[in-house]
């Protein structure tokens, strides 16, 4: 089994010079809207090796110079990948921590039996792997007393200056552009103190943490604190990070992006994979500091971007405007506005079809799917019980209209995203059914009680019982029944993988396995479907749909000899947590204003992920509000283009099986 092949996707095709230019003097021309030091690498291993042998570097000097050195240590998600490279490092003789003193950079107030702690995440990811005595490891005292609290974070600003002050700092930059936990609105004179987490840092420590109820408050080094390091190192791995990353490196400094205050310190560097750096001008817009490797999805990027300054859409383009904004090759490569602007404006209106099986007896050299076969034998995989509908309702309903033999696979059972408080609704409408029905036996009556008593006992980390985890799974699967009625697929066409990397009852799943990747594989080899969907919604902050992308990937990787695979197309679509960029978009399928009501009525079938659905994220819509503003935004995009005008869209990007080696 081939695992994390979702991270070999790459949609654009980033030219090397771009992100790892040869020398100096071409990474200054590059990134010269950039205010800090960025090296860029293909993944996290490759920057996290890369960054490990700076570190050991930095350590082995100045204990050679001084006798020590003195790190300050975050606990981020991303800092892990740099940590297991510095274990590996150790393990190799390169580097000892013997003589390296540790700051904690900062720990969750106060200290308790069910709050997490960062000090024992540093410890169980990097300090208890290697060297480092026991004595040289300081953390913020949160056991004191609130009253106490500003008299123990000056005694801990002290030890650090006691102690030398810090040669280096690593942390990673939040979602948000926080630092440590100097959330937007923090003074750049900040100092050591006490803070009131905001609601996305307390979202993300109950997904990083995996505990049900986030700390309220946290000691933290403030931003003057960390600006006195002698140097800094921040990490950020992934598209969710991209947006705020161009801000803190290419924007004005303000206090509403504390990552932005690192633009004045003069040893910063900041370690990105090319996913946290897509937003990042020598990425994203690469035509505005150097000359470009045109494609024909960058020459698309380029020209919808030159709409969008202009406020034109692409048929009025003026070789003007291509001057006036530095796109002057396109001129040089199609000899004029006009040869281009007809290029894209083609390429973007054969995107759309209303026939997303492929229209039979009809031209498909310009269409994204082929006549033939028709019907098409179809997969829908949806990671949760209502993935299908929020992201592709729409373009489901369409297939099953069109005469395609339609399936669709639920990879999870989803069953924690069912409250309690919704279970037992259904709870009581069994005990109220129980004795009209004839099923008031003495072992309902048993293990209704013992669900009620488990509940009414559940403390906040415990983990459902097995026969609630059941209930809850019934209750998912019922809905997507519901949903899948309502658009016409045949119940036998409604498959429940229940993959075993999702059920372990809690917050925290397991990894991929080979067990999984057989399930997915037995369903293909059954159906050997001609059309395949997954989820492409790598944004997901809880991981769960990229683990299922993963386990399909694997699975069409073991199949790849199959000479019906070789022949399947495999679309992947976003929807629930993003929208695919227009550059990248292959087929894009309109939906009337009826359709749209029917698609947000598909989703309302799951009604227990309406308003009390316990995992919405830090969105506050509910998702067939977040899934419809998203739609009618991809068409009025479509519009301001110059292209036809729909209510909403459902966008595609096709992925490719056979091109991982």
């Amino acid at each position: 089994m081939k695992p994390n092949l979702s991270r070999l996707i790459k949609l654009d095709r980033v030219p090397e010079r771009y992100y790892a230019p040869k020398n100096e003097v071409e990474k200054a021309a590059l990134s010269r809207e950039e205010k800090i030091y960025v090296d860029i690498y293909e993944a996290p291993s490759d920057g996290a090796a890369a960054e490990a042998n700076r570190v050991a570097e930095l350590i082995n000097h100045c204990v050679e110079a001084k006798g020590k050195c003195v790190l300050a240590l975050g606990a981020g998600n991303c800092t892990h990948p740099l940590y297991q490279a510095l274990i590996d490092l150790y393990k190799r003789g390169k580097v000892s921590f013997h003589n390296v003193i540790v700051f904690n950079i900062s720990e969750f107030y106060p200290s308790g039996e069910d709050v997490p702690s960062t000090l024992t995440r540093l410890k169980s990811v990097f300090l208890d792997h290697i060297d480092i005595p026991a004595d040289n490891i300081n953390s913020p005292d949160v056991s004191v007393a609130r009253e106490n609290v500003h008299l123990r974070c000056r005694e801990y600003e002290q030890s650090i200056t006691r102690a030398g002050g810090i040669d280096m700092l690593i942390c990673e930059i939040g979602y948000h552009g926080g630092l440590a936990f100097n959330e937007p609105g923090t003074k750049m004179g900040s100092g050591c103190r006490l803070v009131l987490l905001g609601n996305q840092t307390r979202h993300a420590i109950v997904n990083d943490y995996k505990c049900e109820n986030a700390p309220l408050t946290a000691i933290t080094l403030g931003i003057k604190n960390i600006l006195e390091a002698r140097h800094i190192t921040c990490l950020a791995w992934g598209e969710n990070y991209a947006p705020v990353i161009a801000q803190a490196v290419e924007g004005p400094v303000t206090d509403s992006l504390p990552a932005s205050y690192l633009q004045t310190h003069t040893h910063t560097t900041i370690i990105l994979d090319l996913a946290a750096a897509d937003d990042l001008t020598r990425i994203a817009m690469p035509w505005k500091v150097t000359s470009c490797e045109w494609d024909d999805k960058l020459t698309r990027r380029a020209i919808v971007w030159l709409c969008k300054m202009t406020e034109k859409p692409i048929l009025k383009l003026t070789d003007r405007d291509y001057n006036d904004w530095g796109l002057g090759e396109l001129l040089a490569i199609y000899g004029s506005a006009y040869n281009c602007n007809i290029k894209i404006f083609n390429d973007l209106q054969h995107t759309i079809t209303g026939w997303p099986g492929g229209k039979p007896n009809a031209d498909d050299s310009t269409r994204p799917e082929r006549a033939k076969p028709y019907p098409k034998r179809v997969i829908v995989f949806s990671p949760h019980p209502d993935d299908d509908v929020i992201s592709m309702g729409g373009t489901f309903k369409r297939l099953v209209d069109q005469g395609h033999d339609v399936h669709v696979a639920y990879e999870t059972s989803g069953n924690i995203a069912v409250g309690d408080e919704d279970m037992m609704r259904y709870v009581m409408v069994m005990d109220g059914m129980a004795k009209d029905f004839g099923y008031d036996t003495e072992a309902f009556e048993a293990k209704s009680k013992a669900i009620k008593d488990y509940c009414h006992h559940k403390k906040n980390d415990d983990v459902d019982s097995a026969d609630i985890r059941e209930l809850k799974t019934v209750i998912r699967q019922c809905e997507a029944r519901t949903a899948c009625q309502y658009i016409g697929v045949k119940p036998d066409h409604v498959h429940f993988l229940r993959l075993p990397f999702y059920e372990t009852g809690a917050v925290k799943k397991g990894d991929l396995e080979q067990r999984d990747v057989d399930i997915v594989k037995k369903l293909l080899m059954d159906i050997k479907p001609n059309e395949i969907f997954v989820a492409g919604d790598l944004a997901d902050p809880h991981g769960t749909h990229r683990v299922c992308l993963d386990a399909v990937l694997a699975a069409l990787d073991e199949l790849a000899d199959e000479p019906w695979l070789k022949e399947c197309y495999v679309w992947m679509y976003r929807g629930a947590w993003a929208e695919w960029e227009i550059d990248n978009i292959e087929m894009a399928v309109p939906l009337s204003p009826e359709e749209l009501r029917f698609k947000r009525n598909s989703i309302l079938k799951h009604q227990s992920q309406m308003e009390n659905a316990p995992y919405l994220g830090d969105d506050d819509r509910l998702f067939w509000q977040r899934a419809e503003e998203r739609n009618r935004a991809t068409a009025k995009l479509y519009e301001s283009l110059g292209l036809a005008a729909y209510e909403a869209m459902e966008a595609f990007v096709r992925f490719h099986p056979t091109s991982i080696q």
